[in-house]
């Protein structure tokens, strides 16, 4: 539970084979795009390779105005696109406002985009392509061939936009790409949880405190029940057990109480009061029994792992979403996207575990003979040093625990920093929503008012 992140350009080939596709988005129902493919590099960066693999994106014009319209371009990031088209309804309810044509680009080796087909995640070798800096390279590419075959889009300004990951892959396709795209969007994007840049113990402090806030003796009652786990499993007595049966082992009951404390803060898009208080009712009082303090866990954990109250059986495998790529996203972190987290038990409530680089290093060298790099994302894009860099919101739920790794202060006039304090993970890209707070309603107005400046600008030097 100590890595709960970790283990948790130039040309165009061919045309895009399109078909018709669709998001579910918000109360305003099913919207139609196009699906599309193209042909993009397997390597960009090398010319021995010259492969090409076909990389799928999504389109819908119906808002877009070709005098005076924008492109709102979702770069994305660790999952099936139509995951993410699905769930970012801010892009559709803005679409009309800024005249836009939205795009939601297809991360390479996620979703229908595999570069080798179903070799792609067979070994290191075949995995080797998987790094930002190729996918970037995909959307700028990209947005060049929707700007040359679209006719009245050859000059219309981009902005980029992305949640978590795809938040980082925005701001930095702005940075390392500013003549392709105009600005960018990165919502609960955490840019500088790479080496020392932040404590490794951020993440956990601020879970932590989420609890704390969301009742009281909630998070002394996860702080104490490690050690009742470990109490009654060195008894050799069963582990109290909810009709639906876990598990008996006290690592699995560990992973699933980890599961849940950190998958209700850092995954869950809605107003925190919905999961989290009501995980919390069944942790008043940390003083109980250890007998009667598991079974309240259990209570808890039922949230996450049968919300629904008809499961024979609580599945710890199960995530949040089957369409996520978790194997895809274990290379990356065991490659570039090295995030140090950290646990010490005191100022948060989970058990001790320091960041201990040289373990995780032999971790992803039995997974997948690769050696992680914890110094490149910094030397890539930069670390903390990016005021030279501008048009970039950097938005983060004040709830939301990565938004300890993200840029909470502005930087320079145009690389700001929106914070939404009740807000959690990226709920700004999320469908407006009665129970959404006046914070994130703010947000997003104000978003859409450095959008506008940005595209005026753009169309200005054209």
């Amino acid at each position: 539970c100590g890595r709960p992140a970790l283990l948790d350009i130039m040309s165009f080939l061919i045309p895009g084979v399109f078909s018709l596709a669709h998001c579910l988005v918000g109360e305003g129902g099913e919207r139609t795009v196009l699906g599309a493919f193209f042909a993009c590099y397997v390597d960009h960066f090398g010319f021995l390779e010259n492969r090409t693999f076909q990389q799928r994106y999504l389109i819908a014009d119906q808002y877009w105005k070709k005098d005076g319209g924008s492109i709102l371009f979702y770069t994305g990031n660790e999952g099936d696109i139509t995951w993410f088209c699905n769930n970012t309804g801010f892009m559709w309810e803005v679409a009309e406002e800024l005249n836009a044509m939205l795009v939601f680009a297809e991360h390479r080796y996620y979703g229908e985009s595999l570069p080798f087909g179903n070799k792609s995640f067979s070994d290191s070798k075949h995995l080797n392509y998987l790094t930002s800096e190729q996918a970037l390279a995909d959307f700028a590419i990209l947005i060049q061939h929707i700007r040359k075959t679209i006719p009245g889009a050859q000059n219309t300004p981009v902005i980029a936009i992305g949640g978590s990951y795809g938040g980082m892959l925005a701001a930095w396709l702005r940075m390392k790409y500013p003549h392709v795209v105009d600005g960018a969007l990165a919502a609960s994007a955490p840019i500088w949880q790479f080496e020392d840049l932040v404590p490794c113990g951020v993440f956990s402090r601020i879970v932590t405190n989420d609890f704390k806030k969301s009742g009281k003796g909630c998070s002394e009652s996860i702080r104490n029940s490690w050690e009742a786990i470990k109490r009654i499993s060195s008894t050799g007595n069963q582990l109290p057990m909810p009709p639906q049966h876990l598990c008996s082992s006290k690592n699995c009951i560990s992973q699933a109480v980890c599961t849940v404390t950190l998958w209700v803060i850092s995954h869950h898009f809605l107003p925190l009061d919905l999961p989290l208080q009501v995980a919390c009712k069944f942790l008043k009082d940390p003083s109980l029994s250890d007998k009667l303090l598991l079974q309240n866990i259990f209570q808890a954990i039922n949230i996450y792992y049968n919300y629904s109250g008809v499961a024979s059986c609580l599945n710890i495998s199960h995530t949040a979403t089957k369409n996520l790529g978790e194997a895809g996203w274990y290379y990356q972190v065991c490659t570039e996207m090295v995030m140090p987290m950290c646990t010490d038990g005191v100022n948060d409530m989970f058990e001790p575990e320091k960041w201990d680089f040289q373990a995780f290093s032999e971790e992803c060298f039995k997974l997948w003979g690769v050696r992680p790099r914890p110094s490149w994302i910094l030397s890539v894009y930069g670390g903390k040093n990016i005021s030279s860099h501008s048009n970039i919101i950097f938005s983060n739920g004040g709830l939301d625990p990565w938004s300890g790794g993200g840029v909470t202060q502005n930087i320079t006039n145009s690389l700001v920093a929106i914070v939404i304090p009740e807000g959690a993970h990226h709920l700004d890209l999320r469908s407006s929503n009665p129970c959404d707070p006046e914070s994130v309603r703010q947000a997003r107005a104000l978003e859409v008012h450095y959008m506008k400046q940005w595209i005026g600008k753009a169309r200005q030097r054209h």
